[in-house]
């Protein structure tokens, strides 16, 4: 492991009123992005368990997360219910439709917005949220130049000293063959700082740990 370091409500209207962006929903923008076996992964309980006791306390260590976490990409919602012990306001974020619908169900009566939009396109104006959080989003977008984009919406969207949290898998051939049938643009770490700096974030970290990596930057 190694540290380096550079220098809710449900969804309505009013949730993306003045945004720049208007939601556009021209189809799925990840066709085919999952795989079955990553469908039957991520909705598992097994993964869900995971994500609560191991994944987030590594990802959201020494984070302040604020009021109001946008999370990039809610999938099968298994970090969505465990986020909400740990921020007040929680608006998730997901393109699928089907996806949407199922998240809505469940997260009903918890006071957690359920959005459709496109991660590239955040369907939000300016300065919104406290922090924006990806997991195991990037490497299903299928350029570097969406992932681009991602960044430079996160970064939109975030008010001044807000956090942008991600956590992605490193490349490796069993990564590969796992997302055979599905999206797999694998993101390379050491990329991680001069991409983030473009985009205009500060106070880049990264963190590697066991074919995993994850990153934070602050909007200055």
């Amino acid at each position: 492991m190694g540290l380096r370091r550079v220098n809710g409500v449900l969804a309505t209207a009013s949730s993306w009123q003045g945004s720049r962006h208007q939601p556009r929903y021209t189809g799925d923008p990840r066709p085919g992005s999952m795989n079955a076996g990553e469908h039957l992964i991520c909705s598992s309980s097994l993964w869900r368990h995971l994500t609560a006791r191991r994944l987030l306390p590594w990802l959201l260590s020494g984070v302040e997360l604020g009021d109001h976490l946008l999370e990039i990409g809610a999938g099968y919602g298994a970090a969505t219910g465990e986020l909400q012990t740990r921020v007040s306001r929680i608006t998730a974020l997901e393109y699928n439709r089907s996806a949407v619908n199922r998240l809505t169900r469940q997260f009903r009566d918890r006071g957690i917005g359920i959005v459709r939009g496109n991660a590239s396109q955040l369907p939000f104006r300016d300065q919104v949220f406290s922090s924006t959080l990806a997991i195991l989003v990037l490497h299903h977008l299928r350029t570097a130049e969406l992932q681009d984009q991602v960044f430079a919406e996160a970064f939109r969207v975030l008010r001044p000293g807000g956090i942008f949290v991600c956590f992605e898998i490193s490349h490796h051939w069993l990564h590969r063959i796992a997302h055979v049938g599905s999206i797999y643009a694998p993101v390379d770490p050491t990329t991680v700082f001069p991409r983030l700096s473009a985009a205009g974030y500060s106070d880049i970290s990264l963190d590697t740990r066991r074919g995993a990596f994850r990153f934070k930057a602050v909007r200055p």
